[in-house]
């Protein structure tokens, strides 16, 4: 279960994503907030890509495993390579995402508190239409490897379809798993989504308890690539932030999506005028404008 105990501390982020040159997704979207929130934080771009691969057209570079295991080597030489979290997203081959789990054997052994957040970048649905981000042979390594060492998962709906349910994520090790969103018909109407999430605690005299909770969040009329990334980094600061309440962790944590989101709108609206633009406190003090239930 999560010792979440090194509030107050300079907390290591190691984050291996995606990186794109046009737009904010992967580590382009979890490098500012992460900052803005106190962390360090140190990057390895899985791919280097022209932009998103829902553009007509895109192109990059893939780091393959040896590369990485080589720029790991380089931390654990210059004695680099103490962490906090490790923090994963989009990954295009299947023994790089291998090499990922190796090397988070072998950080575990410089902090054996270290926790693994992971993003499993795999696809989504948009208007009945499926869209897949990742070759197939990639699901089985997650399923296999990924999963019984992750610690914390951001899934959403289609993804965690693919791995399996909330009860069976938690069988295979994960702490804790909230799913990003669920277009399912919510109390509110046909314009809410609906987030739930889920943490196994320990108490001090070792019993585990399960923490459920519920989030009723009204859509933005927008569609915005990279906000599962932002999303992941901000609830990884809030966790930390806010030790064992994922209620408030993710009370923040959605809030501060909404108010970036509204600003990012006003702005493209707006072009920017003086006056509308985004305030680093949207996400390090966001007002709370959406409740959790505590199930």
């Amino acid at each position: 279960c999560l010792p979440w105990v090194h509030h107050g501390e300079d907390c290591q982020v190691l984050s291996i994503q995606s990186h794109v040159i046009c737009g904010y997704m992967g580590n382009q979207a979890v490098t500012l907030p992460l900052h803005v929130l106190g962390f360090k934080i140190d990057v390895v771009n899985s791919v280097q890509f022209l932009n998103h691969t829902g553009y007509s057209h895109w192109n990059g570079q893939v780091l393959n495993s040896d590369e990485l295991h080589e720029l790991y080597d380089g931390l654990e030489l210059n004695n680099m390579n103490k962490y906090n979290y490790v923090l994963t997203g989009y990954m295009k081959d299947k023994f790089f995402l291998a090499m990922v789990v190796d090397t988070r054997k072998e950080l575990k052994q410089q902090n054996s508190r270290l926790l693994v957040m992971c993003v499993p970048v795999m696809g989504d649905k948009w208007n009945r239409e499926v869209s897949i981000y990742l070759p197939e042979d990639l699901l089985l390594v997650y399923r296999e490897k990924v999963m019984p060492v992750a610690d914390i998962i951001t899934p959403n709906k289609f993804e965690v379809e693919l791995l399996s349910v909330m009860d069976v994520l938690h069988l295979m090790g994960l702490d804790t798993v909230v799913i990003t969103s669920l277009d399912l018909l919510s109390p509110r109407g046909i314009n809410y989504l609906i987030m739930p999430g889920s943490q196994m605690t320990q108490t001090p005299d070792g019993t585990v308890m399960m923490q459920s909770i519920l989030m009723e969040m009204c859509k933005v009329d927008t569609v915005s690539i990279g906000t599962g990334d932002l999303f992941t980094a901000v609830l990884l600061a809030w966790m930390h932030k806010q030790l064992n309440s994922l209620k408030v962790a993710c009370e923040n944590t959605v809030s501060a999506m909404h108010h970036v989101l509204q600003q990012t709108i006003k702005c493209a609206k707006a072009k920017a005028v003086e006056g509308l633009k985004p305030s680093p406190k949207d996400i390090q003090n966001p007002e709370i404008i959406i409740q959790t239930i505590v199930l």
